[in-house]
Formats: C-alpha cells, sequence, structure tokens
C-alpha cells in the first residue's frame, strides 16, 4: 500500500509540473494570436485521445490522456496535424497566414518568451517569500573529500581549503553544485594544502563525470566533498547506536582511537570493520544530558562543566539492501537540535530580499540556468562530454520532479523554474516541428520577402516530427538503462 500511494503521489507531482509548464507555454502562443486577431480552432493540453473538451466561441479547449506536451491549433497555419485543406483558398483576415510576418514572429516567440517570464517569476517569488539562508564557506574551513569521486579524481583531498571556483571567492558551497561547475569553459579550483596553493583542473568531460556520480549512492554532494562534522542527527530505535548510548546531539571524537573530523571519516571506519566491534568515543553537551541519556553499554570518560566525555564498543549491522554496515544514526541535516549546533558552530548567514531584490535575483536565475543548459549542449555537440550521460528525458525529468516534491515546496518549484527554462531552449531550437523551425521560415520570409512553399514546410515538418520521435525513444530507454 506504501509503495502504491507513493508511485501515484509521484505521478501526480509529475503531472503537475508538466501541466504547469505546457499550459503557460501554450497560452502564450494562444494570448498573442488571439491579440492579433487570429482564429484559434483548438487549445490542448496533453494529446489524443481526449479526455475532456469543450467549445467556447471559435475555439475546442481540451485536455488530452498523454500529458507529455500540447498544442494550439491556428487557422492557416502549417502545425503538428499537418493539415493543408486551406491551402487552395484566398487567406482569410483571421488566419495566421494572412497577418504581417512580424506578428507571426511573435506569436510563434510567444511559447518560449511565456515559459522564461514563468521561470523568472517562480524564481523570484522563491526568493522574496523565502530569503536565502546558508552557511558562509570561509567559516567552514577543511573539507572532506571522499575517495574516487569527481573532486578526488581533481586532485583535491581531505583537509584542504577551498579558495576560489572558476576564479570566484569560494563564499557558500552551492558553489560546488553541478551549476556552478560547468559555468566556466574549464573547471578551475583554487586550494590551500598544508601552507602552499594549488590550483587544480577539472576534466574536460566534467558533466559525464557528474552525471554518473548522481547513480552512485556513496557519492557525496555529487562531487564529493562535504563539511558535515561527526554529529549524530537521530538515533534509530534498537539499532547498535540505540544499546550503545549514542543520542541526538552527541559529536564522536574518535574511533578506535583515531580522531574523527567529518561525518564520511566516521562512515568510512565503519565500513572498513565490516561488522566487526568498533570502540567509539563521542561527546555530549550538558545542555543535552539528562539522567537517561546514556545506557549502560556507554562508559562515562570525562565530565566537566559543559560537556561530557562517554566511550563504548558497538558491532554495526549488515543492510542487505544496500550492501552496507550499518550503526544506525542520520547525519546532523535531518534534526532541528543538530541543524541548530551547526549553524552555532559555523554561523549563519540571513538574507532577506524586496519584491525588486527578488525580482532581480529571478532574472538572475533564469540566466545562470540558460547558461549553464547551452553550455552543455555544446560539450555535447562538440563531444567533449557523452550525449547519454548528460541528457535527461521523461524518466528521469519524473525521478527529479518527484524527489524535489519529498523535499518542499521550494525546492519542487525551484525544479518547476529550471524545466520552464529547458523547455524554452529546446523548443526555440531551429528544429522543424519546433517553435524553432516555424520561426526559422520566418526569418527566411523576413530576409527574402518570400514564402517557402508549401511541400518545403511539409517535408521539414514530417521529417523534424520523426526526428523528435526517434529522439524522446532514444532518451526513454537511456533513461530506463540509467534507473
Amino acid at each position: 500500500m506504501d509503495l502504491l500511494f507513493s508511485i501515484l503521489s509521484s505521478t501526480l507531482w509529475v503531472l503537475l509540473a508538466i501541466t504547469v509548464l505546457v499550459f503557460v507555454h501554450e497560452l502564450g502562443h494562444f494570448l498573442t494570436a488571439k491579440y492579433f486577431g487570429m482564429r484559434v480552432e483548438r487549445f490542448s493540453v496533453g494529446f489524443p485521445p481526449t479526455i475532456f473538451g469543450r467549445r467556447y466561441g471559435d475555439t475546442e479547449y481540451v485536455i488530452g490522456a498523454t500529458p507529455l506536451g500540447g498544442y494550439v491549433k491556428i487557422s492557416g497555419m502549417i502545425d503538428e496535424s499537418l493539415d493543408t485543406d486551406y491551402v487552395e483558398s484566398d487567406p482569410e483576415p483571421w488566419e495566421f497566414r494572412a497577418k504581417p510576418v512580424w506578428q507571426r514572429i511573435v506569436v510563434i516567440s510567444a511559447g518560449v518568451v511565456f515559459n522564461v517570464i514563468l521561470a523568472v517569476f517562480i524564481f523570484a517569488g522563491i526568493q522574496w517569500s523565502e530569503g536565502d539562508t546558508y552557511i558562509p564557506a570561509q567559516n567552514i574551513g577543511e573539507v572532506y573529500v571522499q575517495e574516487n569521486s569527481v573532486a578526488h579524481d581533481i586532485g583535491l583531498r581531505t583537509g584542504d581549503r577551498i579558495r576560489e571556483i572558476n576564479g570566484k571567492a569560494f563564499r557558500r558551497f552551492d558553489q560546488l553544485g553541478p551549476s556552478s561547475l560547468v559555468a566556466a569553459d574549464s573547471l578551475t579550483i583554487t586550494v590551500d594544502r598544508e601552507g602552499e596553493t594549488r590550483q587544480l583542473l577539472g576534466p574536460p568531460d566534467i558533466i559525464t563525470r557528474l552525471s554518473k556520480a548522481r547513480n552512485n549512492e556513496q557519492t557525496v554532494g555529487v562531487i564529493g566533498v562535504s563539511y558535515l562534522p561527526p554529529l549524530i542527527g537521530a538515533v534509530v530505535k534498537d539499532s547498535p547506536a540505540d544499546s550503545l548510548g549514542l543520542r541526538t546531539g552527541d559529536r564522536i571524537l574518535s574511533i578506535e582511537g583515531d580522531s574523527i573530523r567529518f561525518w564520511q571519516e566516521m562512515t568510512a571506519h565503519i565500513q572498513e570493520k565490516e561488522g566487526q566491534p568498533v570502540t567509539f568515543r563521542w561527546r555530549r553537551l550538558d545542555s543535552l544530558s539528562t539522567d537517561t541519556t546514556a545506557t549502560g553499554a556507554a562508559t562515562l570518560v570525562r565530565d566537566s562543566k559543559k560537556a561530557r566525555v562517554y566511550e563504548g564498543a558497538a558491532a554495526p549491522m549488515y543492510d542487505k539492501q544496500r550492501d552496507r554496515y550499518l550503526l544506525g544514526v542520520r547525519d546532523p541535516r535531518g534534526s532541528a537540535v543538530t541543524q541548530q549546533m551547526l549553524f552555532d558552530q559555523f554561523g549563519i548567514q540571513r538574507v532577506e530580499f524586496s519584491p525588486g531584490e527578488a525580482f532581480v535575483g529571478g532574472l538572475n536565475s533564469v540566466w545562470e540556468n540558460t547558461r549553464n543548459i547551452v553550455i552543455t549542449l555544446k560539450r555535447v555537440v562538440t563531444g567533449r562530454d557523452e550525449l547519454r550521460e548528460s541528457l535527461g528525458g521523461p524518466v528521469m525529468i519524473a525521478k527529479v520532479t518527484s524527489q524535489a516534491a519529498e523535499a518542499g515546496p521550494a525546492v519542487f518549484w525551484r525544479i518547476v523554474a529550471i524545466l520552464s527554462v529547458t523547455l524554452a531552449i529546446m523548443n526555440i531550437l531551429p528544429i522543424p516541428a519546433l517553435d524553432g523551425g516555424q520561426l526559422m521560415f520566418l526569418l527566411y520570409e523576413a530576409v527574402t520577402r518570400r514564402k517557402p512553399s508549401v511541400r518545403v514546410r511539409l517535408v521539414a515538418q514530417q521529417v523534424g516530427m520523426i526526428l523528435l520521435l526517434g529522439f524522446m525513444a532514444f532518451l526513454i530507454f537511456n533513461d530506463i538503462l540509467r534507473l
């Protein structure tokens, strides 16, 4: 039952995202066509078969059962329907073909423009409502680098202090996110290591490597860098950690006598022992201590005015599903207590935005995402990155969208905004059957003062549709292989 509910919930969130994007895109075509006096025969969200349809005036409004797109059928325009019945007759004043070329260009471009506007307002709304809360990078100091990760291959090592990324000062940790790492043609990371400054160069196929890393559950933050200290965010009931006496807010100091600085160092030690008993030493602040916060399995080593230090041994349990040894603890990001401890340790920066500042931030976010998508396409076309690893289809979109919905409304709508930018860019590409293909013919007409023949446009539309269907089939098959 839980699995069924999860599938239904994920499906509904994906359908919501697609419906919003398609509706806004087609609304752009619809409103501008109406404004210029064109007759709109059909406004459809989704493709046939039809679930619901009703006519108001000259337009039939339709909801289709195939939620992978939509269309606006304008009289006198060659579109996905390949309707040419009107060709032999003289143009009517309400037809697309009867309007000046500049008006037709506006109508064709409006879907893309509306998707961009939607993304701007979503990004701006998130910034205005939530502001920005982050831990300044300069307060973090050393970082943990997972072995065999993208960061490790670049040359980063545990204990490094990151100074710059792509020539910009390292101010916040989201600069190590995928979108920031692909912003420059060649990734550069400047670090301080043992009193020396070093500049590290990223691989030319950084997008391919990051994409592969997403499918690796053991990779930290995709690139493989973290700053999380070994704070216990939660303890699973009846787990080895629970029996040992660990509690939320405890900080691991050492394992088998080895000092522990990062959460991932702790998990790595646990895996190395392969289920053998492991001796832990941890600190508990007096503010978190009660008479029931330690069990008989733990020994009190030191008791001061501010904290107590405990020591004890436990044998991690083996989880067949994850193929890992687990102590039964969760990292500090999932607990309000330990999140506050992180803020107290590293400091926190809070930024509030006025409506105007949020709008400018929305514009900047759209520009950054546009630049990153264009760079990704350029890398794929030039062969620097693999096509099958760099692009995702409907299955991957569904996976990312449902995960975003689980993370909260702000994350979900941020993904919708990114998808809206992506839809705009893909639609404006000069490929027949897309808005960009129609725009290409209109620009040709504007320059030469001649319309391409109906036969040329029909053949181009058919070829474009075949190519798009083939590409979509490739993406779906590739998504399934990557799951």
